[in-house]
């Protein structure tokens, strides 16, 4: 027996690049839900690194903002400060993966109708997938969150959750990582209070 082709909406380890964006010390307690958010996204670095999976972080304007916190793992080796609230200021990070031959890209971090609305519009335009991690992701208030979602989604991007895109780069339970993996979703989230 054949297997199918694995569907090319799937993300794989070697054509998805994970895009950290401007996770930093004075905007994230701002943030509704920012433990969870803080926590999935240390997870995903975590598998990042095992797999591995390219990863890229930003910062918008830190002399202002902070530097990116302490997600409890290493953070990625490309750190782009910006001043434009779209990533594509960052574009060298795009135009190295892509020739790499990265086309797909999971995007998490802060603030998801600013920020990362801006950079999921513009990579769409450039023809990248764009895959958004939703809850590794926030806003400070619910409406712009869920407001900047829904138009993502409407314009291409792929809504997915943490634990789906850690399955999705493994792939198997065959993989060398997936002990790692089972280990990360095994995790409990941190308590709210």
């Amino acid at each position: 027996m054949t297997i199918p082709a694995r569907s090319p909406e799937l993300m794989n380890a070697d054509d998805t690049a994970l895009l950290v964006v401007d996770v930093q010390e004075k905007l994230i307690p701002l943030i509704e839900h920012n433990r969870l958010i803080q926590w999935n996204i240390g997870r995903l670095l975590r598998a990042a690194n095992e797999l591995p999976v390219a990863t890229a972080a930003t910062e918008q304007y830190p002399k202002g903002l902070g530097n990116t916190i302490d997600l409890g793992t290493n953070l990625p080796d490309t750190i782009e400060q910006k001043l434009m609230f779209s990533c594509r200021e960052a574009a060298s990070i795009f135009s190295s993966w892509s020739q790499a031959g990265i086309r797909k890209i999971l995007i998490c971090g802060i603030e998801t109708h600013v920020c990362i609305q801006q950079t999921v519009l513009d990579l769409l335009a450039d023809g990248f997938r764009v895959y958004l991690a939703t809850d590794a992701i926030g806003a400070r208030h619910s409406l712009d969150h869920q407001t900047a979602l829904r138009r993502m989604e409407s314009s291409g991007a792929i809504l997915t959750t943490t634990e789906s895109a850690l399955f999705e780069w493994c792939n198997t339970a065959e993989h060398a990582a997936f002990k790692t993996i089972s280990a990360l979703v095994r995790e409990l989230p941190p308590s709210s209070a």
